[in-house]
């Protein structure tokens, strides 16, 4: 039950920090590249801050992780497709540079930001499971297409 209540006071915090803005509704600011790393750093934290409300660990950065992710949002944007497309080749170099044993990753674009990409995972079985697995490190790619549209990549592994 407690463990319910941090959760639900986590989505609270993170609520009204995105909505506590001084533009009008509907003025929404698409980050631009300058600001992407930080929608990359919120919603690591947003994760991180979600897993331990669960109960979980705290995931740790990686460098390594950050160039894949990085390498398949350029991938998805070229391609104008969300996808997990050979995702066993970008697993089995990141288990071969780190020794990983399982290697994860979730997908997303068209949000505004990076608690409407952790909602949409929140609200999906499969994405849920994996910001919830066994997994020690991982890493976000957010970038934005010619159209203002963000796409996300993070790659989960141990």
């Amino acid at each position: 039950m407690k463990m319910k209540l941090q959760y639900a006071v986590l989505v609270c915090f993170v609520l009204l920090a995105t909505a506590c803005t001084k533009e009008a509704p509907g003025d929404e600011l698409i980050p631009d590249a300058q600001n992407v790393a930080e929608v990359e750093g919120e919603l690591l934290s947003v994760v991180n801050n979600y897993r331990i409300a669960m109960g979980l660990n705290a995931l740790n950065y990686s460098a390594v992780a950050h160039e894949y992710a990085n390498e398949h949002t350029n991938y998805m944007i070229a391609t104008g497709n969300l996808s997990h497309d050979n995702f066993s080749v970008r697993a089995s170099k990141i288990s071969l540079e780190v020794s990983a044993e399982h290697v994860a990753e979730n997908v997303a674009k068209e949000y505004d930001n990076a608690t409407e990409a952790f909602q949409g995972w929140l609200n999906s079985s499969s994405h849920k499971s994996t910001i919830e697995g066994d997994f020690t490190d991982t890493a976000v790619s957010v970038k934005k297409n010619q159209e203002g549209e963000l796409y996300f990549t993070q790659i989960f592994f141990r």
